[in-house]
């Protein structure tokens, strides 16, 4: 099993920062994936996969955590665990990109709203992790908000469902993982690589894929998933190993409530009475967990 999780309130300042810097990231992220809207979802995802692995493999070479990062392979338990975690990222990674490039940035907006409520009752699950009563308030005004979102969809959301359950317990996993953040990336997208790398290769083959088949600018963007992929996803697993699941969810807010404006303001996505009500008693929550969390310093 993983390290325990520090005590709230006393929460590294570094694993702050890169939860900060991840979740910033990943709100202004559909931006990218929009400009490839040309690609097929599954294409991007397989080069997001190629690329993100081999920058990774670069970076452990050249930190010299090759060593430590082989050792892994010693530890079928590990392995086995990575796979598992690996298939979630894989599915998380294809449903957003499919929603972005349709737009249905809000919908994606969701669910990264819905994802902090499945990391709390995951920690509260698995972790024992406990809220005290004024975090359970906070608690409490966030799903009163999902749930009005989920009301005014009119229907099983299941693109927010999706992201929500896949990253949450992706989260969870690398949590309780005794594995390096940076080599653990790496194992994760290497057993994804050689699926995609095939999946590519016939793409190539068959005269179907957009590499080198179009605009620079495009392929250009295409290798730079590799580098829009390892930077959050690291940024990620430090901040998921240092702090609670609960501190977790709530930093988390960042990313939907970013990706929520660019949907209204850039992309002009309808904007219902249900998502404004939302968007209300999320951060009313958010505010009132930091006010306690403050506090308690």
């Amino acid at each position: 099993m993983g390290r325990p999780s520090p005590p709230a309130g006393r929460a590294p300042t570094a694993s702050l920062a890169a939860a900060l810097g991840a979740f910033l990231i990943w709100g202004l992220i559909p931006i990218f994936f929009k400009a490839m809207a040309e690609v097929p979802p599954a294409e991007i995802v397989a080069h997001r996969i190629v690329w993100a692995a081999l920058l990774i493999a670069v970076f452990v070479w050249v930190t010299g955590r090759g060593a430590r990062t082989m050792g892994i392979l010693a530890h079928p338990r590990l392995l086995l665990g990575l796979a598992g975690s690996s298939g979630l990222l894989t599915v998380n990674w294809l449903v957003y990109i499919w929603a972005v490039n349709n737009d249905r940035v809000l919908e994606t907006s969701l669910g990264y709203f819905i994802n902090p409520l499945v990391n709390i009752a995951l920690g509260v699950a698995f972790l024992g992790e406990r809220l005290r009563t004024v975090q359970w308030f906070a608690v409490v005004l966030a799903a009163a908000g999902v749930g009005t979102m989920a009301v005014g969809h009119g229907a099983l959301p299941w693109i927010p469902l999706v992201l929500a359950v896949s990253f949450g317990l992706y989260g969870l996993m690398r949590k309780v993982m005794p594995v390096d953040p940076i080599g653990g990336l790496l194992i994760e997208t290497l057993v994804m690589a050689p699926g995609a790398l095939g999946y590519l290769v016939w793409l190539g083959g068959t005269g179907e894929g957009a590499f080198r088949a179009g605009s620079p600018t495009v392929d250009v963007m295409l290798a730079a998933t590799g580098v829009a992929t390892a930077i959050p996803m690291t940024l990620f697993v430090i901040a998921a190993r240092g702090l609670r699941l609960a501190t977790l969810g709530f930093i988390q807010y960042l990313a939907p409530s970013t990706t929520f404006l660019l949907g209204v303001f850039l992309y002009r996505e309808p904007l219902t009475p249900a998502l404004g009500v939302t968007f209300a008693f999320v951060w009313a929550g958010l505010a009132l967990y930091s006010f306690d969390l403050l506090r308690r310093r």
